[in-house]
Formats: structure tokens, sequence, C-alpha cells
């Protein structure tokens, strides 16, 4: 299915942030107790809440602590409509590697 949101990437990390910040407030938790919570430094929190790069694994640790585990889990699970779409993620799950148009 076409995402046509037409938001750029920014947009959305910045939406993204904006909630995980709220979240946390909404908690009534600091970033220090989300960080000592999550194993993770303040500025890794800060970092996090600003839009700048942080590792995946740290955005799963403090998606923990805020209790957001679900929607991590979900989100790039397979969209199975159909009994077609079915049979293609179980035939790509088969595969190791796609290959490139024009590759022999």
């Amino acid at each position: 299915m076409l995402d046509l949101s037409f938001s750029k990437p920014d947009e959305i990390v910045d939406r993204l942030c904006a909630r995980l910040r709220a979240e946390r407030l909404a908690l009534q938790m600091t970033q220090a107790d989300v960080a000592s919570r999550a194993g993770v430094g303040v500025n890794t929190v800060s970092n996090l809440e600003a839009g700048r790069n942080v590792s995946f694994e740290n955005l799963v640790r403090v998606a923990m602590v805020l209790g957001r585990t679900k929607e991590l889990e979900g989100l790039f699970m397979p969209r199975l409509d159909s009994l077609d779409d079915i049979r293609r993620y179980e035939a790509a799950a088969e595969r190791q590697r796609i290959r490139k148009s024009g590759d022999a």
C-alpha cells in the first residue's frame, strides 16, 4: 500500500520526538528518570527528544521504559490482507536476498 501522506522524514521525526517528550511528561518522569531506568545516559534521552541520532537499541530501551514496546513490535509487521499476500510473504521469507533487475 502506497503512503500518500506526503510527510517528509524530518516532519515525522519532529512529531515522534514531541510525542516521546509528551509521553515522558505525562508519566511525570524526568529525562534522568527515563535514562536511569533505560540504562542510557541523560544525553541520549535528550538527543532522542531533540531528534538527534541515537542507536536503535537505545530507542527501544526508552520505549520500553515508557511502556511503548507493543508499538515498536508492530512497526514492520507484514501486511497480510489476502491469501496472495501470505503466499508472497512466505516465499520471500525463504529467499536470502532480492536480486537486482539485470542480475543473472
